[in-house]
């Protein structure tokens, strides 16, 4: 009784049991691919580094491409569970297909570029209903909650996931490591299967509709303040990690090995900020935690290029820069996920949804152009300063809407104005 008792509440719910467990398995496949999906590329096809640019930009493209016309499509729909199934038996048919190929002796880049984009799309089709069939699921009191319980699952994912991915790849060969991710997908799949949630009713199909997402966020200052700041985070942090390795590799004078345990201290970091994040929303509020979060996330990385000294000095502040970093961007995605639960109207949710992570993933190329172009113009450590401090301005969208002063979830979402 007494384990029982320290089982979180939504956790006894076999529903969102079955939803949050489909979740964590798939989050640990995504992070076994991100490690196996390159190194196929590399060690059985030799790829230089234009083809490697050429997969990071097959596996990004659809969220740049999709988000908005797959959120526009899902709204209207009656079953989003049904294609998130579907999302998933199509993401593990794809990747299934490496392996396959590769033990007839036909794997190509070609069909790499394929399987990337393809897994992209339906991974962008799975999220634009996952938003929608979370709130299904989730009463509105306890967002915060199962919001902390999916960010922790994410955390354990980026701890456990390349340690597994690396013994898989070493073990089996990166082509079939990559069957270990299909699985997952087949798992996820399997839950939702089991899973029986009422859906919100399927918003009618009207003039407009395809741009309504966007339009809801320009008319709400809310989200429009929440976006924005996402947004500049999103530029900036993307310019610091596409020089973060480069950086400390070369001027640092870091191994991989020390690189990976700087990931591994920030994943531990993720895991404790979401285990926190409910504390300090009750304590606090929603929006306090979601500055906070802000704060919590940037301020820490000033000490990446501030870094200097004895080797162990560096690599203290690095440690700690990373998980501080690790704990403010949980309590930032939980605090800013569950207002976005409550906040957004059902009739929109996807569009809205879509239209946010279409705009957040445009500036993350942008991002990393202007990181290299600026890395090879003014220099590494300089251009990293000029990362980590225009991305802790990005608090200064925040501070004056009125998402800052929220104490409380909202109790319903507002009315949309009619257009």
């Amino acid at each position: 009784m007494a384990i029982a008792a320290r089982i979180p509440a939504l956790l006894r719910e076999r529903s969102f049991r079955r939803y949050w467990t489909g979740q964590t398995v798939s989050l640990v496949g995504d992070q076994i691919s991100l490690m196996a999906l390159p190194l196929a590329a590399v060690l059985v096809l030799g790829a230089d580094a234009a083809e490697m640019g050429w997969l990071k930009t097959a596996e990004l493209l659809p969220a740049l491409l999709l988000n908005l016309p797959l959120g526009a499509w899902a709204d209207p729909q009656a079953h989003r569970r049904r294609a998130m199934i579907a999302a998933d038996i199509g993401r593990a048919a794809l990747l299934l297909t490496l392996p396959v190929a590769h033990l007839l002796g036909m794997l190509t880049l070609g069909q790499l570029y394929a399987v990337a984009f393809g897994v992209g799309a339906l991974s962008v089709l799975f999220e634009a209903c996952n938003t929608t069939l979370f709130v299904a699921l989730v009463p509105a009191e306890r967002y915060v909650q199962a919001n902390s319980l999916v960010n922790g699952s994410r955390s354990t994912a980026w701890l456990a996931g390349p340690g597994i991915g690396g013994v898989l790849v070493q073990v089996l060969t990166a082509p079939f490591a990559l069957l270990a991710d299909a699985l997952t997908y087949l798992v996820s799949a399997g839950y939702l299967a089991r899973i029986r949630p009422v859906e919100p009713p399927p918003a009618p199909v009207e003039k407009g509709h395809f741009t309504e997402g966007l339009r809801w966020v320009l008319r709400d200052p809310s989200m429009r303040a929440l976006f924005a700041a996402s947004g500049t985070v999103q530029f900036f942090n993307y310019m610091f990690h596409t020089l973060f390795v480069l950086y400390a590799t070369t001027q640092l004078g870091l191994s991989a090995g020390v690189l990976g345990a700087l990931l591994a201290a920030g994943a531990v970091g993720g895991l404790i900020g979401a285990a926190l994040s409910g504390a300090v929303v009750r304590r606090i509020g929603i929006g306090p935690s979601l500055v906070t979060g802000f704060v919590g996330f940037t301020l820490p990385l000033l000490l990446i290029p501030a870094a200097s000294g004895p080797l162990p000095l560096v690599v203290g502040l690095l440690f700690l820069a990373e998980f501080l970093s690790c704990v403010g961007v949980m309590l930032a995605d939980v605090a800013g996920g569950s207002l976005q639960m409550a906040w957004i109207p059902d009739a929109v949710r996807s569009r809205v949804m879509g239209a946010y992570r279409m705009l957040n993933h445009g500036f993350r190329p942008v991002g990393a152009l202007v990181g290299g172009l600026l890395g090879t113009a003014l220099g590494l450590r300089p251009t990293l300063w000029i990362a980590t401090v225009g991305a802790l301005f990005a608090v200064l969208w925040l501070l004056p809407s009125p998402v800052s002063r929220l104490r409380e979830l909202p109790e319903r979402p507002p009315v949309a104005e009619p257009v």
